[in-house]
């Protein structure tokens, strides 16, 4: 199984936060994500509840649906399409709140790469440690911007 947690203390207001992580066509302005598109918009907010990201991004490409939105607080996905590698996607969140005049962000996912007896063990611990460095980038880009 991987587990990927990263959190960070951003001196932003949490709504200016929450929106460019909710703003799903546009994550490709994040260090390392060659593509970003919206194919799928929410159901009553663009990007919210029910809308679908396709994001490509190091030799993959995912497709997340929004599966928890509740704008500046939480943003919940689960990734439906994965391609070279099938995930078991289990936990997509990111948790925001406000701390001391900051945003405290906690960014988690946990799941299964399907790759029967080979690559379990091997590609879990890869997608960790890319997650972990992908998650952390896009924090730091924000925090910066």
């Amino acid at each position: 199984m991987f587990s990927i947690s990263v959190e960070r203390k951003i001196d932003k207001p949490i709504e200016e936060v929450f929106k460019m992580l909710s703003d799903h066509a546009n994550y490709s302005q994040f260090k390392g994500v060659e593509k970003s598109s919206l194919i799928k918009n929410g159901n009553e907010d663009i990007n919210g509840l029910g809308a679908v990201r396709e994001i490509v991004a190091g030799g993959g490409t995912l497709h997340e649906e929004i599966v928890a939105f509740d704008p500046p607080y939480v943003l919940g996905y689960k990734i439906i399409y994965s391609k070279p590698l099938p995930y078991d996607h289990q936990l997509g969140e990111v948790r925001l709140t406000k701390v001391d005049g900051q945003t405290h962000v906690h960014w988690r996912s946990k799941g299964h790469i399907q790759i029967p007896l080979l690559g379990k063990w091997y590609f879990d611990k890869k997608v960790e440690s890319g997650g972990q460095r992908a998650f952390g980038s896009i924090l730091k880009f924000i925090a910066n911007n």
